[in-house]
């Protein structure tokens, strides 16, 4: 008796701990796909146990801060981040998988890098009831990732040093030779050159800046947030390509800093994804629908972002914005960084 006690006892383990496996296994996946009106009281139940949860993310640390502060208080769960530039962000994530070492739960890039952890298989397809109320373009095929926010690529001009009336209204007006000396450019912003061109028309657009570039000169210079802030000390007085909501932020702190209405803008659409293999799961998915609901967005509105909610904000109408096409431009990215050096990364 003792034997077939031992033998079913054993039985019953090996049950439990298959169904263990099976039910964590199968969580993973359902997690993300509740939809049911129980969805967020899960998540939070969930995320509570858990108490925690890792991001990984391109976002300036003080935009992150303001998030995580109203979503901390809200659920008492803590948010840690690692912060880098998107493709830092991309790479450290390849290898960490590569190494088997599951310690992100959610990512929030750029577009193109989450494209490219959607093709490198390291996000799981997520189904929310906020994408009801996005804009189409944040809106992935897949389901593995959704757009946050929009980076709305745009030009700006020092008021001390451009008066109103002379700053240029059109791309083709930057060819004046008044703007000799006092363009500049961020040094990798091949996408917004794809985009424009492609809408003028290719060769016709190719035609336009190369010539610019040669006639006038432009200062490249690393990074969005150096370039604006040199666009408001005034040793670029023209930027071509800043981030509209960096650009809003230091006007609204008191640079002399203005928009030009040069059309269209572009818009490179940030976003969100959930981790294949996250260690936090309800605390990922949760903070998923955080940063995509009306509270989330608002925060990013309030920093100037440009949200993808159209309950909080829609596009001005007066601006005229195309998108970066994220998968032309992984396909493409090799022929128009070539493209983009050639006519720019000489010209200082």
């Amino acid at each position: 008796m003792v034997g077939i006690a031992r033998r079913l006892a054993s039985i019953a383990f090996g049950i439990g701990i298959a169904f263990a496996a099976g039910a964590q296994a199968q969580t993973i996946q359902d997690i993300a796909n509740w939809t049911g009106p129980d969805r967020t009281d899960k998540l939070v139940a969930g995320a509570k146990k858990e108490g925690q949860l890792m991001l990984y993310t391109s976002l300036q640390i003080e935009d992150v801060n303001a998030l995580s502060a109203v979503f901390q208080q809200k659920y008492g769960v803590k948010l840690n981040v690692w912060r880098g530039s998107a493709e830092d962000v991309r790479q450290r994530a390849q290898v960490e998988s590569r190494a088997n070492r599951n310690e992100v739960d959610i990512f929030e890039l750029g577009g193109r890098e989450m494209e490219q952890l959607h093709r490198e298989k390291l996000l799981a397809a997520v189904k929310s009831p906020v994408f009801a109320d996005l804009v189409p373009q944040a809106l992935s095929s897949h389901g593995e990732w959704t757009g946050t926010r929009l980076n709305v690529i745009t030009g700006v001009y020092n008021t001390n040093l451009v008066k109103k009336a002379d700053a240029p209204k059109s791309y083709e007006e930057l060819l004046d030779p008044k703007y000799k000396g006092k363009l500049g450019i961020e040094a990798e912003d091949e996408d917004w050159l794809a985009a424009i061109v492609t809408e003028m028309g290719e060769e016709k657009g190719l035609k336009l800046f190369r010539e610019i570039a040669a006639k006038n000169g432009v200062s490249v210079r690393k990074g969005h947030t150096l370039l604006v802030n040199l666009a408001a000390s005034g040793e670029v007085p023209i930027a071509l390509t800043v981030y509209t909501y960096k650009a809003l932020q230091l006007r609204a702190g008191g640079a002399p800093i203005e928009l030009l209405p040069l059309q269209p803008a572009v818009a490179r659409v940030n976003g969100v994804g959930v981790a294949a293999k996250p260690p936090h799961p309800h605390a990922a998915v949760l903070f998923y629908d955080f940063i995509l609901g009306t509270e989330g967005q608002a925060i990013m509105h309030k920093r100037e972002f440009t949200p993808t909610n159209r309950k909080v904000e829609e596009l001005p109408k007066e601006m005229r914005v195309t998108f970066s096409d994220l998968a032309k431009l992984i396909d493409e990215k090799e022929r128009w960084t070539k493209i983009y050096k050639e006519i720019f990364s000489q010209r200082r």
